[in-house]
C-alpha cells in the first residue's frame, strides 16, 4: 500500500501538500479556565518541504505568503492548494543572513505591494524594499528600496528580522544588535570597549541613538516608494536626538514582532544572553516578551528582564564597576556615535531564564528563543466556523522556538498580564517560528523543524477551532498508482471516520491533473473503496473528499504517475538472510525489469520477453553496503525504551541540544559522534562534561562557547552526556555501481556481532514527458554466529542475563516443547551447526525443524548435563537443508517431558 505521505519513489522535487488532519478527538477534553474545549482544535498540514522557513503573511483572500532564508518567496494558493515560487532573491546567507522579513501592504488586494527585509550579497547590511506582485510573480525590477542600514560582518550575528504593519499604516522593522554574543562577556552584557573589539560591544548598536541596529524601527511608506516619520517615535523627526525612524531602542535580538490591530501596541520577543546564574557582572540570562504602548528604550545592553542592571566592566583589566542606572542610563563607549544620556529603561512584560521562573512559572524551563505573536480579536471573524473562540479575544499569543509551545497571555482591563495558559497542552509544536491569524480567524503557523538548519519536518500548518459539527478525518491509500496506461488503481478510504456520532459519510473520488489547474476534475466514484482507471499518460493526484451528513468535508490525496511503469528490482544473489564470511567478498547480482527500459535478465532477453537495457543502464544502478554492529533485526520485539528513545535522548530533545548539534554533522557545535569519540572511556570525562554542560564552557571546541544549562539537574545532564558517550557510528557506508560486483569483508566484521545491509536502487529513464521513477530492494545478511536471544520468536524460554562478568545474554528456563524461530535462513552454504550449551538440570535434545515446529526434521543433537548452568560446551551436528530460504525452528525436547532442560547461548552455522 502506498500511503498518502510517501514520496512513492519519484525523483523530481516538489513541495508536497498534505491536507491531513491531526485529530485531538481521541484525547480527554481539558477545558481551560476560560472554558475552551481543547479537543476542538484541529491541525491541518498545508505544505511540507519548506527549506529554513522564516516568516509568513496571510492575505485577505486566504493566500499564505512565506519566505525561506535562502531567498525564496512562496505562496500557498487557497484554491488550488499548490505552493508556487513567487520570487527567488539573490541573498547572502553567511552569518545567518538571508531573506528574513515579509509584510503585505495594508492595501495589498488593490496595489499588490509586498515588503521584504533581506541581505544583498553586495551590501554589508539589510534592505527594506517594496516589490510589486504581477501575474503571480514578484517583479524584481519594481523594487523600491525604502531603507538600507549597514551591519558589521567581521563577526556573527543577531540580525533579528521581522516586518509588521500597524493599524495606521506604519511599518515596524525589527533589527538585531549585530553583536557577537560571546567573546569575553561570559554570557553577560557584551560591553567590550577595547580597540578592534567593536563587534563584541552592543553599545555600538542597541544603545546607540545613531545606529539602526538593536532597534525596532517605525516608518510610514509612501506610494512613491519612500517613507515618512510617523508622530510618536522615540526621537524628533528632524534627527536632532537620534535616528528619527527609531521607535524602540535597547533590543538584543527582537526575533519576532507583532502589532495589535486595534490598540497599536507593539509586542516582540527578545532573545537574551546565556549566563546561567547571577554573577558580579550582573543578572543571569533572560528572554523577554515586551509590550510597547509608546516609544521607549528597553534597556539592552545595560538592563535585562525587569530592569535588572549589569555592571560596567573593564574588559582590559576584568575590573567590575558600578551597576548602570535604569532611570538615567549613559552610553560612554568609544564605539558610540550617538547621545550619551539615554531615555530611561522600560521593563519587560514577561521574562524567564533557563530554569524555572518564580514570576512566570507557566513559561516552563529549557532552552530560550522567545517570540511574540499576534493579538487575537474575535470580532474580525466572528461568523467563521473555524475561528478561534471568543474566550481568546484580546489575548496575546506568544511562542517558544526552543521549548516547542504556544502560550496564550490574557490581559486585564489595563493591558497588564492577567493569566497565561498553554494552547493545546497535549500537542508538541516542532519549533514554531512564525504565526499569524488569517481572515478566517484560524491560526497559521510555520514549524521550522527539529533543529537549526534544513529539516525534513519543516511545514506550514493551520489550526482551526471547529464549532458544532466537525468534518470527517480522512485516510487514503492506493495500490498500483504508478504504471502504464490504462492504469487500474485500487483505492481505499480505510480508517476514515467522523468525530460526531450519528453522521453518515459520502465519498467523492476525483482525478486531478496538477498541470491543468483550470480544468475542473470530475467525480470518478462515490464508493468507499473503488477501482479507478486512468486512460491517458500524465501526472495526477487521486483526491478523496469525504462529506458528512451536515455538509462538512475533508480531502486527502495520493499521487499517481501514468505512462511509466515502475521498474522491478530484485537480488539474484545474495538472498535475504544469507551468511557472510571473513575475507570472502560478498558477490552481488541484481536484476532490473522495466517495461520501457528493458531488462538485464538474459533469460527474458533470450525468450524475447523484453528488450535489453541500454549501455548506460549500469550507471543508473547503485548499491550501498553497510556493516553495523547492531544485532540482526528481531521482528516483533521492540522495547518501550527503544520505541521512544533512551531517556538521555528524550531529555536532549526536550532541551536545546539540537539547536547547535547534530549526531554526525557539524552545526554550531561539534558533531555528537566527535564528542563521544574524544571522551569515551576517559577517566573523569563523564563528570567533567556534566559540569561543563551545567555551567557552560568556552574554548573546548572552538571560539563559540557552550551555553550553561542550569535548568537541568545534574542527574538529568548525566543521562544526556551518558547517551552521547554511548553513540557509535552505524557503520561505514560503501557505494557500488552496476548490476554485479563484489563487496570486501574484513575479518573484524565477522568477529563482531552485527549484520550487513545491502540496498540496491535503480532510476529508470522516464517515458516521454513522464519523469523517471526509482525503485529499490533491500536485503540483510547474517553473521554465521547467531546469538540465541536474537531469535525472531522465543516461545516458552526466557532471555536471561549472565551471572558472570562479560557473559552477555542467553536463552534459559527451557522446558520440553519450548522452541525458537529463526526466520528466512538459507542452508545452502551450511554443512553443520554448533550449539553452545550448558545444563545443570535434566538435559535433553535439540532438534532443528523446517517451516513449522513439527515440520521435517533436519538435524538433532543430545545435550548432556555438565552440572553448571553457565559452563558452556559445544555440540556440533551435520545438517543438509532444502533449497531456498526457510524458517527454522529450534525445538527443545525431553523423553519425560521434563522442565529445566538446558541453557542455549548461540548457534553457529558452519560451512
Amino acid at each position: 500500500m502506498n500511503q498518502s505521505d510517501v514520496g512513492s519513489g519519484l525523483v523530481w522535487g516538489f513541495c508536497a501538500l498534505l491536507f491531513a488532519v491531526q485529530s485531538f478527538a481521541q484525547e480527554p477534553v481539558h477545558p481551560t479556565a476560560g472554558g475552551v474545549d481543547q479537543s476542538r482544535f484541529e491541525v491541518t498540514v498545508l505544505a511540507t518541504g519548506l527549506v529554513q522557513p522564516m516568516e509568513l503573511a496571510v492575505a485577505r483572500d486566504g493566500a499564505v505568503y512565506f519566505i525561506e532564508l535562502g531567498g525564496k518567496l512562496k505562496v500557498l494558493d487557497p484554491v488550488t492548494r499548490q505552493v508556487q515560487i513567487v520570487a527567488d532573491l539573490t541573498v547572502t546567507t553567511a552569518q545567518e543572513n538571508g531573506l528574513i522579513g515579509i509584510a503585505l501592504d495594508p492595501d495589498f488586494e488593490r496595489n499588490r505591494w509586498i515588503y521584504l527585509q533581506y541581505s544583498p550579497p553586495d551590501f554589508p547590511g539589510q534592505h527594506i524594499s517594496r516589490f510589486t506582485l504581477q501575474d503571480g510573480r514578484l517583479d524584481l525590477a519594481s523594487e523600491k528600496v525604502l531603507l538600507r542600514y549597514e551591519e558589521q560582518r567581521k563577526e556573527c550575528c543577531h540580525h533579528a528580522g521581522s516586518l509588521h504593519f500597524g493599524p495606521r499604516g506604519e511599518l515596524f522593522i525589527a533589527t538585531g544588535d549585530n553583536t557577537h554574543p560571546h567573546g569575553d562577556s561570559q554570557g553577560f552584557a557584551p560591553l567590550d570597549e577595547r580597540p578592534d573589539r567593536s563587534p563584541y560591544d552592543a553599545q555600538k548598536s542597541s544603545s546607540n541613538t545613531e545606529s539602526y541596529n538593536g532597534k525596532i524601527l517605525r516608518i510610514r511608506p509612501t506610494p512613491e516608494g519612500g517613507y515618512e516619520i510617523p508622530e510618536g517615535n522615540l526621537f524628533p523627526a528632524d534627527g536632532s536626538g537620534g535616528r528619527p525612524e527609531i521607535y524602540v531602542m535597547g533590543c538584543r535580538n527582537p526575533w519576532r514582532i507583532s502589532v495589535d490591530s486595534e490598540t497599536g501596541f507593539l509586542y516582540w520577543g527578545d532573545v537574551g544572553p546565556d549566563a546561567g546564574s547571577d554573577g558580579p557582572r550582573g543578572p543571569k540570562g533572560y528572554d523577554e516578551i515586551n509590550q510597547a504602548r509608546r516609544a521607549g528604550n528597553f534597556g539592552w545592553p545595560y538592563f535585562i528582564a525587569n530592569n535588572q542592571p549589569y555592571a560596567d566592566v573593564d574588559f582590559a583589566t576584568g575590573e567590575v564597576g558600578s551597576r548602570f542606572d535604569a532611570a538615567a542610563p549613559r552610553n560612554e563607549s568609544p564605539n558610540n556615535t550617538g547621545k550619551v544620556l539615554l531615555p530611561q529603561a522600560e521593563p519587560a512584560l514577561l521574562y524567564y531564564p533557563y530554569g524555572a521562573s518564580p514570576e512566570f512559572p507557566e513559561l516552563e524551563t529549557g532552552g530560550r528563543t522567545a517570540c511574540a505573536g499576534p493579538v487575537f480579536h474575535f470580532s474580525m471573524a466572528a461568523d467563521s466556523l473555524t475561528s478561534f473562540p471568543a474566550e481568546y479575544d484580546r489575548a496575546l499569543f506568544i511562542y517558544e522556538w526552543s521549548r516547542h509551545w504556544i502560550k496564550v497571555v490574557h490581559f486585564d482591563e489595563n493591558h497588564g498580564v492577567k493569566r497565561i495558559e498553554k494552547l493545546m497542552p497535549h500537542h508538541r509544536f516542532v519549533r514554531p517560528i512564525d504565526l499569524e491569524f488569517g481572515p478566517d480567524g484560524a491560526l497559521y503557523l510555520i514549524e521550522y523543524g527539529e533543529t537549526w538548519g534544513v529539516n525534513a519536518d519543516a511545514r506550514l500548518v493551520r489550526i482551526d477551532y471547529v464549532r458544532g459539527n466537525r468534518p470527517p478525518v480522512v485516510k487514503i491509500a492506493a495500490e498500483n498508482n504508478f504504471g502504464k496506461q490504462p492504469l487500474r488503481i485500487t483505492a481505499s478510504s480505510e480508517g476514515t471516520f467522523d468525530k460526531d456520532e450519528g453522521d453518515q459519510l459520502t465519498y467523492e473520488w476525483r482525478v486531478v491533473k496538477p498541470a491543468e489547474p483550470d480544468t475542473a476534475p470530475r467525480i470518478v466514484s462515490t464508493e468507499p473503496h473503488p477501482v479507478i482507471t486512468i486512460e491517458e499518460p500524465g501526472i495526477y493526484n487521486v483526491e478523496l473528499t469525504v462529506t458528512d451528513s451536515h455538509g462538512a468535508a475533508r480531502s486527502a490525496t495520493v499521487p499517481s504517475v501514468v505512462g511509466n511503469q515502475r521498474p522491478l528490482l530484485r537480488f539474484m544473489r545474495p538472498r535475504p538472510g544469507d551468511f557472510f564470511d571473513a575475507e570472502e567478498p560478498i558477490t552481488y547480482e541484481v536484476v532490473v525489469e522495466d517495461e520501457e527500459d528493458g531488462t538485464n535478465d538474459d533469460r527474458q532477453i533470450d525468450d524475447q520477453q523484453r528488450e535489453p537495457l541500454d549501455a548506460d543502464s549500469p550507471k543508473r544502478v547503485s548499491l550501498s553496503a553497510v556493516h553495523t554492529e547492531e544485532p540482526f533485526p528481531v521482528a516483533g520485539r521492540v522495547s518501550d525504551e527503544s520505541a521512544q528513545g533512551p531517556m538521555g535522548l528524550r531529555r536532549m530533545k526536550g532541551s536545546d541540544c539540537f539547536n547547535c548539534h547534530a549526531v554526525d554533522q557539524k552545526r554550531v557545535g561539534p558533531p555528537l559522534l566527535d564528542i563521544a569519540n574524544k571522551y569515551r572511556g576517559l577517566d573523569g570525562a563523564l563528570d567533567a562534561s556534566v559540569q561543563r554542560v551545567l555551567k557552560g564552557s568556552t574554548g573546548v571546541w572552538g571560539k563559540i562557547p557552550m551555553i550553561p544549562h542550569s535548568q537541568h539537574s545534574p542527574e538529568e545532564v548525566r543521562e544526556m552526556v551518558d547517551y552521547i558517550f554511548r553513540l557509535e557510528p552505524k557503520g561505514l557506508v560503501r557505494v557500488y555501481e552496476g548490476f554485479v560486483g563484489e563487496i570486501p569483508v574484513a575479518p573484524e566484521e565477522v568477529q563482531q556481532a552485527g549484520h550487513y545491509r545491502l540496498i540496491a536502487s535503480y532510476v529508470d529513464r522516464g517515458w516521454g514527458a513522464i519523469p523517471p521513477l526509482t525503485t529499490s530492494a533491500e536485503i540483510l545478511l547474517r553473521p554465521r554466529l547467531v546469538e540465541a536471544e536474537t531469535a525472531h520468536l522465543v516461545h516458552g524460554p526466557q532471555i536471561l542475563n549472565s551471572g558472570t562478568a562479560g557473559g552477555g545474554k542467553f536463552i534459559g528456563a527451557i522446558d520440553h516443547g519450548h522452541y525458537l524461530k529463526l526466520e528466512s535462513v538459507s542452508l545452502e552454504r551450511v554443512s553443520q551447526l554448533t550449539f553452545r550449551v550448558a545444563s545443570a538440570g535434566a538435559g535433553g535434545r535439540i532438534e532443528i525443524r523446517v517451516d513449522q515446529p513439527d515440520g521435517p526434521l533436519l538435524a538433532a543433537t543430545d545435550v548432556e548435563v555438565n552440572g553448571d548452568w553457565e559452563r558452556w560446551y559445544n555440540r556440533t551436528v551435520p545438517i543438509q537443508g532444502p533449497e531456498g530460504s526457510h524458517d527454522l525452528y529450534v525445538l527443545f525436547v525431553h523423553p519425560a517431558k521434563a522442565g529445566g532442560l538446558m541453557n542455549l547461548d548461540s548457534i553457529r552455522f558452519e560451512r
